[in-house]
């Protein structure tokens, strides 16, 4: 009897491909964005106690970038990196593989944490610049009563690799930990992330990092891992909102019908039973057919002419969007590859994905105002891929920014603008929808 094959993990596949080419466009444009942020560190760099050896901060932000950005397999493939070439502001520096990976494992990843967070108000000032792109209608209508549209969501990390001497005794290798990760529904930017060691913990271990964040006309949109009435109650009380699906089963009463039609309905509800520890919500049930399938949402805002019952559902459609994130970090930018095993190390790498995944981010709004669509009409994934093309023709003299090589009409087959199969239909934006 033939023996089971057993199936390979594609995410822990060893890397064959060499390091893409240098370009001194692409390094010049990091350059300018990281700089700042790295040179406000320096004072903190030097408080931990850090002296001035070989591999100092500077040093260890170009390799982690270099890494990311040029695709590097190895660190030994770094090592050899870095002893060649210049890497964005640092220069060629000769350093041993193992001095540089006891450095991946001791490099403090709050260092990449705070340089995140000083990066964040710059972008967020870039977006804010540019003009061209339209924004979906339901979120130009949410943006006219809240201040924050922010979209919260965890997600587990990848098993750890079993070559470490401490987890080669393991018949699998354990799960690296547990990510809450907020996203800013209208930039698309990351501005929070939590991590959290223990792989099984549920999303309700993060509601008080979460509640010590948001602010006074906050909209969250949330799925069911944060279905607690204690927590949503918690929200409401910060003068924030929350968007979520109604589980299965709920008990709820209605108190006030607002629409009743064949394809919408919208009433005001009691949710919840009368219980010492559970609090009752006063909410909106909005249900929302298409095609055959009826779809359950509630909201907090419970005045329509807010929030009308179309735009609550296509809010929450929009959740999907820190879904595609967090493929594009695991699966595009090698999150799903853990460079070790040490929680320290763990750290690093998510600081250092997500933050380059905030510049990748940055780039795509600006091809996206270039051309005048919508950002969900760019692939980050195809804007990634795509990099190497314009290095290729910038190195020939035919292109000569990133912006407008992706831009041009010529490039068009590159994929990074997707192509529109279907206009989308106009959003119903009456508070309360007639029967159609």
């Amino acid at each position: 009897m033939a023996t089971r094959k057993r199936r390979s993990h594609r995410d822990h596949a060893r890397k064959l491909q060499r390091p893409s080419v240098s370009d001194e466009v692409i390094e010049a444009d990091l350059m300018a964005l990281l700089t700042p942020a790295l040179d406000a560190q320096q004072s903190y760099y030097r408080q931990l106690g850090l002296r001035n050896r070989v591999l100092t901060l500077p040093l260890m932000m170009a390799a982690v970038f270099t890494l990311l950005w040029r695709q590097v397999p190895s660190v030994q493939e770094l090592t050899r990196l870095l002893a060649r070439e210049d890497l964005l502001w640092c220069k060629a520096t000769k350093v041993s593989q193992p001095a540089l990976s006891q450095r991946f494992l001791e490099f403090p990843a709050t260092l990449f944490e705070r340089v995140f967070f000083d990066l964040l108000p710059h972008l967020r000032q870039r977006w804010t610049e540019r003009h061209q792109r339209p924004l979906p209608e339901s979120i130009t209508y949410a943006r006219e009563h809240f201040e924050h549209l922010w979209i919260a969501d965890g997600s587990t990390l990848e098993a750890l690799f079993r070559k470490l001497g401490s987890l080669q005794a393991l018949e699998q290798g354990p799960l690296a930990g547990k990510l809450l990760t907020v996203i800013d529904l209208v930039t698309r930017l990351p501005l929070h992330i939590w991590f959290c060691d223990h792989p099984k913990a549920s999303d309700t271990r993060f509601e008080p990092q979460l509640l010590k964040v948001i602010t006074a006309r906050t909209l969250l949109i949330l799925d069911r891992g944060f279905y607690h009435f204690q927590f949503l109650a918690e929200v409401i009380a910060a003068q924030a909102d929350f968007i979520t699906r109604l589980k299965a089963k709920a008990h709820y009463e209605i108190q006030q019908v607002f629409t009743e039609t064949e394809t919408c309905r919208d009433y005001l509800i009691r949710l919840g039973t009368k219980r010492k520890k559970t609090p009752q919500l006063t909410v909106r049930l909005i249900q929302v057919r298409f095609g055959r399938t009826w779809y359950h949402y509630l909201t907090s805002v419970t005045d329509p002419q807010q929030l009308p019952p179309f735009v609550v559902a296509d809010l929450y459609r929009r959740r999907w969007r820190i879904e595609e994130a967090f493929s594009t970090v695991k699966r595009l930018l090698g999150l799903s590859y853990l460079w070790t095993g040490s929680l320290n190390g763990i750290q690093l790498q998510i600081w250092a994905t997500w933050l380059f995944y905030a510049v990748l981010v940055d780039l795509a709004d600006a091809v996206a105002d270039e051309v005048g669509v919508p950002f969900q009409q760019v692939s980050l994934e195809m804007l990634y891929r795509g990099l190497y093309h314009f290095t290729v023709a910038h190195h020939k003299g035919r292109a000569y920014h990133p912006v407008k090589y992706f831009a041009a009409p010529e490039n068009q087959d590159l994929g990074v603008i997707k192509r529109v199969r279907k206009p989308p239909d106009r959003l119903d934006l009456s508070p309360f929808p007639q029967q159609l």
